[in-house]
Formats: C-alpha cells, sequence, structure tokens
C-alpha cells in the first residue's frame, strides 16, 4: 500500500543516532519543504520527559550538531515534535504510546533505533497497541542480529507484524550520493558498462578506513568485531552495487533482485583468504592514542581490522578478486571503491619512460564525495629518445561539479523514503540472509584453523600479513 506518512515514531529518540543525525537531517528535510507540512513526529525512550523538555532536548543537540546555515526553520521543526516515555518491557507503555500518537490521516512510519534485545518486545508491544496496522510501515536500524540465526529470529518476529513491503532495513551507506551515483556511472554512461567485467578489470578494491577506536561502543564492538560491525552490511553492499548485472528497471525490486544473486555468488573464503588484527598503542595525526586491549580495559581476541580476497563467481566476476579491507585507528578516514583495469594487451611505445599503467577508476564515498579517473597521456616536450608517458587524473569532486545543492547526510535521503514508501535504498530480508551466510562461512573458519587477530601499531595500515595478502598477486593497496 502506498502512503505518504503523516505522523513519524521515533524509537531511541535521545539516543546518540537520534541526536547526532536523526534529528538534524528531520530539521533539514522541513527546512527544505520535502516532508509534509502536516507531519507530526513523536519520540519515545526510557528517559522520563514531556514535549516540552524533549523540545528543549532536540532543541540544544540541533545546536551541536547541525551546521547553523541549516537551522533556518529550526523554531517551526520543533513544534512538531512529541515525546512520550516508554520501557518497551512494559506492555502497558504502549497504550500511552498509541494514545500520543493518536490515528494518523494518512499513516504512520516508525523508526526502530533500538537494542537489538528490545525488538521483539517492541514489535508485541506495537501489536498490542494497533500501531501495526495495515497503514504502519517500519524502519529497523542495525545490527539485525550477530548471525544468519538471530537474524533470522528478528527477521521472523517483525514478519509476524509486518509483510515485507512495509519493512525497511536500513543502511546508512545507501544514503550517500556517492553509493548511489555508482548506479548512474555504470548504468547511465555507455563508456562504463561495456567494459564493466573480467575481460577488462583486473580487481577492485573496497577500504573503509576510520581513525577512531571504541569511541563509546565498547559493549557493542568488543561482541561484534569488524567483520560483523563493517563487512557483514557497509561493505557488502558496496561489493553487490559494483557486481550487479543491470537492473531492469530503477526500482526496489529489480534493484535488489540483481544486489541479492551477487551475494550468492560470493565464493567460500578459504582460510589464507583472510587476515584479521587488532591494533596496540600508537599515534593518530600526531597524537598518541592507547592500544584496543588498553581502551578495553582487558585482553580480548576480538578483530578490529580485516581484509579478504573475494570472488563472485558468475560469468561477469571469474576470476577478478574484490580486495575488503576495513580497520579502526587506521592513519586516515577514508571509504572508497577502487576499480583496477587490466593493462593494454600490447604497447606501441618501445622506451622505459614510456611505461603504460593500467587505468584506475577511484570513487571517493568519504570524507569526500568525488570521482578519478586515472589515464595514460603524453609528458609535453620534445621527445629524442622516444616518448614519455605518464598517468594523469581526471578528478570529479561532486561538490564542485554540483555547487548548487546542498550536501546533504545520508539519514535525510533514507528518512524521507520511509515516510513516502520507497523501498529501493534498503535492504531485504533475503539479502540480510545472504550476507549473513557468507560471513559466518568465514567466522567458523577462523574458529577451524585457530586464527587470531595479529597486533598493528596504531597509526599503520593494519598487519603486514594484510599487505601481504594483496601482494602476492601482484597487487597493492590504494593508499
Amino acid at each position: 500500500m502506498s502512503f505518504t506518512a503523516d505522523c513519524l515514531l521515533l524509537f531511541g529518540a535521545t539516543g546518540d543516532l537520534a541526536q547526532r543525525m536523526l534529528l538534524p537531517s528531520l530539521c533539514a528535510l522541513g527546512a527544505d519543504g520535502l516532508i509534509p507540512p502536516d507531519l507530526r513526529i513523536v519520540g519515545t525512550a526510557r528517559q522520563d520527559l514531556d514535549d516540552h523538555s524533549y523540545r528543549n532536548f532536540a532543541r540544544a543537540a540541533l545546536e551541536k550538531y547541525m551546521p547553523a546555515d541549516r537551522r533556518g526553520a529550526m523554531a517551526e521543526f520543533l513544534n512538531r515534535l512529541h515525546y512520550q516515555p516508554l520501557d518497551a518491557n512494559e506492555t502497558a507503555h504502549f497504550a500511552l504510546l498509541a494514545a500520543k500518537v493518536g490515528t494518523p490521516q494518512h499513516g504512520l512510519s516508525i523508526f526502530l533505533s533500538t537494542a537489538p534485545s528490545l525488538f521483539e518486545p517492541t514489535i508485541a508491544g506495537l501489536v498490542a497497541s494497533g500501531l501495526a496496522g495495515e497503514k504502519v510501515r517500519i524502519g529497523l536500524e542495525k545490527p539485525l542480529g550477530t548471525d544468519l540465526e538471530t537474524s533470522r529470529q528478528i527477521n521472523d518476529a517483525v514478519a509476524r507484524a509486518f509483510p515485507e513491503d512495509r519493512i525497511f532495513r536500513i543502511d546508512h551507506y545507501l544514503g550517500k550520493e556517492t553509493v548511489q551515483n555508482l548506479l548512474a556511472l555504470r548504468f547511465a554512461n555507455i563508456m562504463f558498462e561495456p567494459l564493466w567485467n573480467a575481460a577488462h578489470i583486473d580487481h577492485v578494491q573496497i577500504t573503509v578506513a576510520e581513525t577512531v577506536g571504541l569511541e563509546g561502543r565498547v559493549g557493542f564492538y568488543d561482541g561484534a568485531g569488524a567483520l560483523r560491525d563493517m563487512v557483514q552490511n557497509h561493505m557488502l553492499q558496496l561489493l553487490s552495487l559494483v557486481a550487479m548485472e543491470p537492473p531492469a528497471h530503477y526500482d526496489s525490486t529489480s534493484i535488489r533482485d540483481e544486489k541479492v544473486k551477487v551475494l550468492r555468488c560470493l565464493r567460500l573464503v578459504a582460510p589464507d583468504e583472510t587476515v584479521t588484527g587488532q591494533y596496540r598503542a600508537g599515534a593518530i595525526a600526531g597524537q598518541p592514542v592507547p592500544g584496543y586491549d588498553d581502551e578495553l580495559g582487558k585482553d580480548s581476541g576480538t578483530e578490529t581490522f580485516v581484509a579478504i580476497k573475494a570472488h563472485v563467481d558468475n560469468w561477469r566476476w571469474k576470476g577478478v578478486p574484490f580486495y575488503l579491507r576495513t580497520g579502526k585507528r587506521l592513519p586516515e578516514r577514508v571509504t572508497e571503491i577502487v576499480i583496477n583495469f587490466r593493462r593494454v594487451p600490447h604497447s606501441i611505445f618501445a622506451s622505459k619512460a614510456a611505461r603504460t599503467e593500467p587505468n584506475r577508476l577511484v570513487i571517493g564515498i568519504q570524507p569526500e564525495e568525488n570521482l578519478t579517473l586515472s589515464l595514460m597521456a603524453k609528458v609535453p616536450g620534445l621527445d629524442r629518445d622516444g616518448i614519455r608517458l605518464r598517468p594523469v587524473p581526471l578528478d570529479i569532486a561532486m561538490d564542485d561539479a554540483f555547487a548548487g545543492p546542498t550536501k546533504r547526510i545520508a539519514y535525510e535521503r533514507l528518512l524521507l523514503d520511509l515516510i513516502e514508501g520507497d523501498q529501493t535504498l534498503f535492504v531485504r530480508r533475503d539479502e540480510v540472509e545472504a550476507q549473513w551466510d557468507w560471513i559466518d562461512a568465514i567466522r567458523a573458519s577462523w574458529a577451524e584453523h585457530g586464527l587470531r587477530p595479529k597486533p598493528y601499531t596504531a597509526g599503520s595500515w593494519g598487519p603486514s600479513a594484510a599487505i601481504a595478502l594483496a601482494e602476492r598477486d601482484g597487487v597493492t593497496w590504494h593508499e
């Protein structure tokens, strides 16, 4: 059923995600006139607040986390906000929440950002209070389980109350402009798609590097690690967008059908195709930082770095390795996809100075959104001993190419789609389960072979074994 909600219910409305992302995103959407003027936003959490005190709470969050030039309609936005305290384990509280929500005229969208342990009682409370009817859709913030089995338990609980076409599983990377632009790059330009295959691409690198450590996520991160925190969702979504076949249409069914086909083609990873690491004390940007065990306060076997050599076993990608790398306390914060093309089959240029290098396409996602295509060009000058060549980058910075549009938070796109009911940038259940199936096999292999994280110094690019993982194939990580 298609509808634009006129009420948005935020669970976890006093949490860090709400303060940093959700409230600023909604305020920005309101200021730009992108959400319905009659949209009411009801927040709920354990904290005992009323409407007035929650609006003060939201004002403080907006002043802290939202750029000053985007706060023009803050007063109007704050008037949209309402609040109802709730303990998800107290069924009676949901009746009070339902009374606060009232009966939306067009429909209700729910954003569920709570601990996974609260998903089932929350869904049960929504059903018991009448907040799971036909004109209600629900958005689920990760983590959706810790493995395939727990993911299925959560999805089963949600599916008992909501059909798949009203479930919006959120991966905020899919809201980033450059991630969406990857589809435009591939399928709106004739020069790329004919070359986007094993005949012309040598390998692909996907890097998600962070400079931060635990940053207040001690309890969650030590139980998850880099593989489940980053690879299972963000990196596999990026890989599927790079590797997917052209969809018939730009719609939620066509795109998600093609993504899940890629995930089902992922080859089981061999023991020598993964490297894990855990950072030790070092320096980031010239400042000393403690090691993981120092931050945690105890020894731990949790990986803070993982590198994987993955393969997509289908016609298009057979024989093309996908190198994935992610970690904490690395030298810089960067998320990028690097498409490394093959060398020209024969070079007509004889001199050593005319050695050709493979073309490379770098898709920058954060901190800057840009595209860089490296091409071979002649070095200017009079060359009596033969032509000289050098790679020349063609840079397209999105901020420069599109100077008019405001740079948006990824959650702005996702919240707007949740309100309006567009599932294209959300993750379907079969995608989630295909991701977990592959990740669980890697973790089982680690356990079977006793693989332990190798130490690496904070401020480095991870264990030396990660460099060797690529270099034994003649590949150098892009840095």
